[in-house]
């Protein structure tokens, strides 16, 4: 898997800080008269007033390789986004290219099962096209392993939410690879807007969830401690 951001608002930080103190002043705010340090308070104490919507004014694009179809089917959960996704009607796919999951990889039966799977899938696509089959009717018989690539373009406030659900611990390995690579790499350009960012329990301080990793007590053990 690939992940590069491959571009975002310029001064992502100072363009966020500024749509806030607007909202608190007779005019626009002047994002030049804005240092580091005023950029800071301002996004901190937007944030955890729970003024997200002006996060909204940073967007972020991110090209990923090498991901399954599986994980962009739940990528595309998340409404608030753009994608473009490598179209298998116009991109023949003759050679075999697909994900193994590592639970598969590491039983040398189970790797060798789904390698043959894969390549009598191949083989099926390949004899569809050879006989007249359109690539648009013959992708019928590719797995969810399939490789695929994809353009993603999400703002700030919906890569949080985004964060929040997939890179818990307990949320599907190859989304959460994706999510924490893309994570890492907007914190380069915009750390203090993403400091908190991360799986739920970082901001609540417990598990949300229905069975905690063990990264965060469960929500029920916390209300009993404040008991």
């Amino acid at each position: 898997m690939k992940v590069k951001l491959i571009n975002y608002t310029p001064e992502p930080e100072k363009t966020v800080a500024a749509a806030a103190y607007t909202c608190h002043s007779k005019e626009c705010a002047e994002i030049d008269e804005m240092n580091d340090e005023k950029i800071r308070k301002i996004i901190r104490a937007t944030r955890s007033s729970g003024h997200h919507s002006v996060m909204e004014h940073a967007g972020f694009t991110f090209a990923v390789d090498g991901i399954s179809r599986a994980c962009t089917h739940q990528l595309v959960r998340h409404r608030i986004a753009s994608f473009s996704q490598q179209s298998q009607r116009y991109v023949n796919l003759g050679e075999p290219d697909y994900v193994i999951p590592e639970t598969v990889e590491k039983k040398n039966e189970t790797r060798k099962t789904f390698e043959k799977t894969m390549k009598d899938v191949w083989d099926t696509y390949k004899r569809l096209v050879k006989n007249g089959i359109p690539d648009e009717d013959a992708r019928y018989v590719l797995p969810n392993a399939a490789k695929t690539s994809i353009v993603i373009t999400m703002n700030a406030r919906e890569l949080y939410y985004f964060f929040s659900l997939r890179c818990c611990n307990r949320a599907q390995w190859e989304i959460r690879d994706m999510a924490n690579k893309m994570l890492k790499q907007v914190k380069r350009v915009a750390p203090v807007l993403f400091e908190e960012a991360g799986p739920r329990c970082k901001q609540l301080g417990y598990c949300p969830e229905m069975e905690s990793c063990g990264l965060m007590p469960r929500k029920k053990d916390v209300l009993k401690e404040g008991k």
